[in-house]
């Protein structure tokens, strides 16, 4: 048995559902539990041993607050001491500046480090500010493994000076088991439903999506639907403003259903009743990107519908282009529309292709063989 912390900023945004299933699907011998700050969506998010800062009694965290305000408690003492409640023997931070911050715990309390990067923590926050360069060579000196979900990551973090000896590809697995594989099929004549859902940030290319469709309408009826929604921040607002303005400039309002943010359950009742996932991921100007593959494009390639996605960061090693989805370039519209016009084209391929990505998935992404891998993970660096 080994008890492995598993480290969170909160548990759990509804945008981070990927990350219940890693701590779900890991195997028995794992004894897995989640420290965090604050909690959020715990009836969706069931974890049975969750530590959590703002659950303990008001008089614990006004200690906590109080020592820290006083600087005799640092950031990271709940996790400490939870670390050495549990007696566990890995530290597993999810999110590269958490495992910054964290890494002291790790060193204290005598455990195995293992950290996770998955998107703004590799691209954004070293741009944003330079300290992180330094603040990640300190990591890399000090944490055991480093985990990244494909090569094109493992090769940014290989140039954040992370030595290769330390990277390993883990990929984020899917629960198959819960996704009925449906093929989709389509006959020309009939309205061809597309599917789009992320949140309103601009590495999900929206606009790109939405130009897209615009051009496409001409062809083929179409019905959109877009899952998702803006956050509080300002870019994040922004983006939605540039959506709502290409549906308008292309005449989509009507064809158009904005329903914001949705279960995962009832993302996957609209999923079904959609031909085609369209997710064009993109690097934003300040450096943000997928850093990996958007898990929602894994899932709803599991399902049976066509992906048509783009070459950004490890998304060619989910979709193969020609094989189990297609890829057009970053912000190339005009590829984004000839991926969807061969779709259109050539409904009677559809078969082969959303076959192959199911295989493809299962053979390379099924959570319960990533739990499994991810347990020898946690293995080998207690043993080194």
């Amino acid at each position: 048995m080994i008890t492995v912390l598993h480290a969170f900023p909160a548990w759990l945004p509804l945008t981070q559902t990927w990350m219940y299933t890693q701590v779900r699907f890991l195997p028995a011998e794992v004894e897995a539990h989640v420290v965090c700050q604050t909690t959020e969506n715990l009836d969706q998010f069931k974890v049975a041993k969750l530590h959590a800062l703002s659950r303990e009694p008001l008089g614990r965290r006004l200690w906590e607050k109080g020592l820290r305000r006083l600087h005799l408690r640092p950031r990271f003492g709940f996790v400490l001491t939870v670390s050495r409640r549990v007696h566990a023997q890995v530290l597993h931070s999810h999110f590269g500046d958490l495992a910054w911050a964290y890494a002291p715990a790790a060193a204290r309390a005598g455990l195995k480090h293992v950290c996770s990067f998955y998107g703004y923590d590799l691209g954004w926050l070293p741009r944003s500010n330079p300290v992180w360069l330094g603040r990640y060579r300190e990591l890399f000196a000090s944490v055991d493994r480093v985990l990244c979900e494909g090569s094109r990551m493992a090769e940014s973090l290989q140039a954040l000076g992370c030595p290769a000896a330390k990277i390993r590809v883990h990929h984020l697995g899917v629960s198959l088991g819960d996704i009925p594989f449906r093929p989709r099929r389509w006959s020309p004549g009939e309205p061809l439903r597309v599917l789009i859902a992320a949140s309103f940030q601009e590495k999900k290319g929206i606009p790109d999506a939405v130009e897209a469709l615009g051009r496409l309408q001409s062809r083929v009826r179409l019905e959109i639907t877009i899952v998702g929604d803006a956050n509080t921040e300002t870019k994040s607002q922004a983006e939605k403003a540039k959506i709502l303005a290409a549906i308008e400039r292309n005449g989509l309002g009507p064809r158009t259903r904005l329903l914001g943010y949705r279960s995962w359950a009832q993302l996957f009742e609209e999923a079904y009743r959609h031909h085609v996932f369209l997710h064009p991921s993109v690097t934003a100007a300040d450096g943000d990107s997928e850093g990996g593959v958007p898990v929602t494009l894994i899932e709803m390639a599991a399902t049976g519908m066509p992906v048509v996605s783009t070459t950004h960061a490890d998304i060619p090693e989910v979709v193969l282009h020609g094989t189990t989805g297609l890829l057009a370039r970053e912000h190339d519209v005009e590829g984004l529309v000839a991926c969807m016009e061969r779709l259109v084209s050539q409904p009677q391929a559809w078969d082969g292709m959303v076959q192959a990505a199911r295989l493809h998935l299962e053979e390379n992404y099924d959570a319960v063989k990533q739990g499994q891998h991810l347990a020898r993970l946690y293995a080998e660096v207690v043993a080194a």
